[in-house]
């Protein structure tokens, strides 16, 4: 009896399916939001995936998706803020993977405030996150496998080039990461690692649940008024991850490609824009979470 059971629903990546096979790829935050949806591409083109990051819930749950398709992933806990606990992981996983390919720093934490209202607990934290915990785990893969074996890195930053109104704290941590991008290019070059990093601009993605309602409408405004007329998906900023982790960009080194529909150029005062739908988007994520109603129009696919 011929079995009619449709196959499972996988990712749909735009580069071929062997492309990182027998590689390993460390993701830092890769239970939830463009971390996972990361995780899901990379485990797609053959790469085993170690998730990471302190809430062992979502990435065991990342892990079981990726499973399910065929993917290898594995799942470990951890803090990025304590170096010492970083480079126990890093040098366990090079111990039993022999190495370590690729780092997709996509770990990080910021929320809104006025400058002159940030404390110091709240700034140090988010530092220690978005800019301290990227450089322990950046410099624990050079020195327990990159440094001998080469390698590629991709840091997720932010849309910070004209400062960061209402986040003081993280555009200064995400300004550093790309400076440290541009310093590390140059430096680890000779021993075969290619740094570099992805600011997304507006993105459909999980974290859109915890807006609360006024700061939802707000950013559904804001989600439309760039060149491209509409917010990115995951699976964009993904892609831009792999194209940048693989082969094909192997003189690329030491920059920050922006995924961002041309927002950070944009000069609203200058130029009004149009309302248009001549950009459409891609998103070849199978698992891309629900969008709060707001935003739902929004998605590839939408009424828009």
């Amino acid at each position: 009896m011929t079995d009619t059971t449709p196959p499972a629903p996988r990712y749909r990546s735009i580069f071929r399916p062997d492309l990182f096979a027998d590689q390993v790829a460390l993701v830092t935050g890769g239970g939830t939001g463009i971390g996972r949806c990361i995780a899901h591409e990379l485990a797609s083109l053959g790469a085993t995936v170690v998730v990471a990051g302190r809430r062992s819930e979502p990435l065991d749950a990342t892990v079981a998706e990726i499973a399910e398709v065929g993917g290898r992933a594995e799942a470990v806990s951890l803090n990025i803020r304590d170096e010492d606990a970083v480079d126990a992981v890093i040098a366990d996983l090079v111990a039993r993977h022999g190495r370590v390919d690729h780092l997709v720093n996509n770990a990080g934490g910021q929320f809104a405030s006025p400058a002159a209202l940030i404390k110091p607990k709240g700034w140090r934290a988010v530092i220690d996150t978005n800019l301290n915990g990227t450089w322990f785990v950046t410099q624990a893969c050079f020195k327990r496998s990159f440094s001998k074996h080469g390698g590629a890195v991709v840091s997720i930053v932010a849309d910070m080039w004209n400062g960061f109104p209402g986040m003081a704290h993280t555009g200064a941590a995400r300004a550093a990461v790309v400076n440290l991008t541009r310093t590390l290019a140059v430096e680890w070059a000779a021993a075969g690692v290619r740094v570099n990093a992805v600011a997304p601009g507006f993105i459909l993605s999980s974290g859109l649940k915890n807006y609360p309602p006024a700061v939802a409408k707000m950013a559904r405004e804001l989600f439309v008024s760039n060149p491209a007329s509409r917010p990115g998906t995951e699976a964009e900023v993904s892609a831009a991850v792999a194209f940048l982790l693989s082969p094909a960009a192997a003189f690329v080194t030491g920059e920050t490609m922006r995924v961002d529909g041309a927002a950070s150029l944009h000069k609203a005062p200058m130029l009004p824009l149009p309302r248009h739908a001549k950009l459409p988007g891609w998103d070849g994520f199978h698992l891309k979470a629900d969008l709060p109603e707001i935003f739902a129009d929004l998605a590839p696919g939408g009424d828009e």
